[in-house]
């Protein structure tokens, strides 16, 4: 089958799930600060949050760039896909360099959703995007039999609702490497053992529905067969899957741009003031045409990004600034979501504010576009480092 032609009914095909759940689902989720159990399942269910994990154990079998496209439908039917993504791209890094026991062991579980992988602990209240500088440890025990962990971690998000978590931490102390990104691994391991036994988790509050919590580890015990590929590789780990991340978080911005602009393209041609829609005055219409614009080059970026990754070249710069494009691009168009509808952007009953407040997020993470313009400057255009 032609490759446009299959992707076009994949995006069908979400399209059709997510109108199941109408903007009033995820309104009362918003108000109520609830996890989407119902939307989740039955997207697992339909095999999409298995998307990115070959045939072979269960998966779809899909390539990033189609993968991504199941998160911007979501975002453009008006719902949230953060809440599922981590389950979409978490196990790369057990698919890439995990063990065939690991991968056969987790991946067909997690795409039939027996078991979910949706917290990813990496971030530290200190360390923040400086990953290198992070100061939870993983202490290999004297037998040898297990890992002892001790740190902190900040917003990671989904614990309540994950079976398992992939963890970075330092096994070999700083002063012992030549290179700070040296010396930190990547685990595995069960979030139900772990729990009470050594792991205390604090939920956050913050501006909009998303789970996020403060972890503590004080002296868990986690099985040497929770290291995935050797250790002291796991920042090169992680990175590999930041590039995919990248790109799939670009895609949510992206159908969250295109929600802003058909919102408000609707509401300008449906709404008259002084007998006429405001859509024919151009300090309305053209806010919204420049907003679909850069939405649409945004667009572009995704795909030739996801296209570099499938392939197998270098495309840091260009995930990161397929994130960059779309993050602004989106922001940009909640902006003229809101100009356009006025005071009833304020109003929940349209969605608008929840929305806004969900792509504002994308400024500062899962990377603020600070640093995104930082590295575009040191590795792309040679300029000094400027951290």
């Amino acid at each position: 089958m032609d490759t446009a032609v299959t992707r076009e009914g994949l995006r069908e095909g979400v399209r059709e799930i997510c109108a199941r759940f109408s903007d009033g689902y995820w309104r009362g989720l918003d108000a109520r600060r609830e996890y989407p159990e119902e939307f989740v399942r039955t997207m697992t269910e339909s095999g999409y949050l298995g998307a990115f994990i070959p045939d072979e154990y269960g998966g779809m079998g899909l390539g990033l760039a189609d993968t991504s496209v199941i998160l911007e439908e979501i975002n453009r039917s008006g719902g949230n896909a953060q809440p599922a993504h981590a389950q979409v791209y978490t196990m790369g890094t057990l698919l890439k360099h995990g063990s065939e026991e690991q991968k056969r062991e987790y991946l067909p579980k997690i795409a039939s959703g027996e078991i979910r992988l949706q917290a990813f602990g990496v971030t530290e209240p200190e360390a923040g995007t400086d990953t290198t500088s992070l100061s939870t440890t993983a202490r290999r025990s004297p037998d040898g039999d297990r890992y002892i962990v001790n740190g902190r971690k900040m917003y990671i998000s989904r614990v309540q609702h994950s079976d398992c978590m992939i963890l970075l931490a330092r096994t070999t102390p700083r002063e012992e490497v030549k290179r700070k990104s040296e010396g930190l691994s990547v685990f595995l391991f069960d979030l139900g053992e772990a729990e009470g036994n050594g792991l205390t988790i604090n939920p956050r509050r913050v501006m909009i529905n998303n789970e996020t919590n403060e972890l503590v580890f004080e002296d868990l015990e986690i099985p040497a067969g929770a290291l995935i590929g050797e250790e002291g590789q796991g920042f090169r780990y992680v990175l590999d899957g930041m590039n995919a991340e990248r790109v799939l978080i670009a895609a949510e911005c992206i159908g969250n741009g295109r929600w802003f602009v058909d919102k408000a393209t609707e509401r300008a041609k449906e709404r008259e003031v002084f007998g006429r829609p405001i859509g024919q005055n151009q300090g309305i219409q053209f806010p919204i045409a420049r907003a679909h614009v850069r939405v649409e080059a945004a667009d572009l970026m995704r795909f030739r990004a996801a296209e570099m990754f499938e392939s197998g070249e270098p495309c840091g710069a260009e995930a990161n600034m397929a994130l960059l494009l779309a993050a602004e691009a989106a922001w940009e168009a909640a902006n003229v979501a809101m100009q356009t509808f006025g005071g009833y952007s304020y109003d929940a009953e349209y969605d608008v504010e929840r929305k806004f407040r969900e792509t504002r997020l994308f400024q500062v993470a899962p990377i603020s576009t600070n640093l995104i313009l930082s590295y575009v400057g040191e590795h792309v255009l040679g300029l000094p480092r400027s951290f």
